[in-house]
């Protein structure tokens, strides 16, 4: 497959630990059909750094230290707006995984992956805009980006007025955000949902 490749493809790395950065970047780079352009250790990094490398490809850790990934894939998207995110986590079964492909995420691999079968993958990504057999976005399996945000704002301890000024929209819109948050986890309150979605790992 690497033959077919005219100009290699542009990978970005995204994730808070350095040995993980390190082997990932060594594993690609083994392949004369990569290039690895970008490295970022937090989100806010992540998409400068994007918004410069301008990568195909970019390896997004689900869980960085200032953000979760389905915060921050549309920032990502919009700052280059041809790159394909990939999530690169330890857990695919995640809480939060669904969200990020929601957020526009196109595919799930695991940190255990071999080489070849990751270099495969991002190939794979660039070449068709998408990993074969993952998870589809699907609204309302799991809790959407924009009810995820309201969420973590309450658990931040904002009220409804702060929130809907945070975010730019309207107070029934954060009641109905945060209505429809509580019915997908099974919660009563704002208390339980804050529990039950740390008890998931969404927080």
């Amino acid at each position: 497959m690497e033959s077919v490749c005219a100009e290699r493809v542009r990978v970005m790395i995204v994730d808070d630990h350095p040995v993980v950065r390190d082997g990932v970047a060594t594993s690609l780079s083994g392949s004369r059909a990569l290039e690895v352009v970008g490295y970022a250790e937090s989100g806010t990094e992540a998409i400068r750094v994007a918004a410069v490398a301008r990568p195909d490809v970019i390896l997004l850790d689900l869980r960085l230290r200032d953000v979760l990934a389905p915060e921050i894939i549309g920032d990502l998207l919009a700052a280059a707006p041809k790159s394909r995110v990939v999530l690169f986590t330890a857990y695919p079964e995640h809480a939060a995984v669904q969200a990020a492909v929601d957020a526009g995420a196109v595919g799930v691999l695991v940190k255990d992956a071999r080489r070849n079968d990751l270099v495969h993958a991002v190939l794979v990504v660039a070449r068709d805009g998408r990993l074969p057999g993952q998870p589809d976005s699907e609204q309302g399996s799991v809790i959407t980006p924009r009810e995820y945000d309201v969420l973590r704002r309450v658990a931040m301890g904002q009220s409804n007025p702060e929130i809907a000024e945070g975010m730019f929209i309207s107070r029934n819109t954060v009641k109905s955000y945060l209505q429809n948050a509580l019915y997908k986890l099974g919660a009563r309150n704002r208390v339980e949902a804050i529990a039950k979605a740390r008890e998931l790992g969404l927080l």
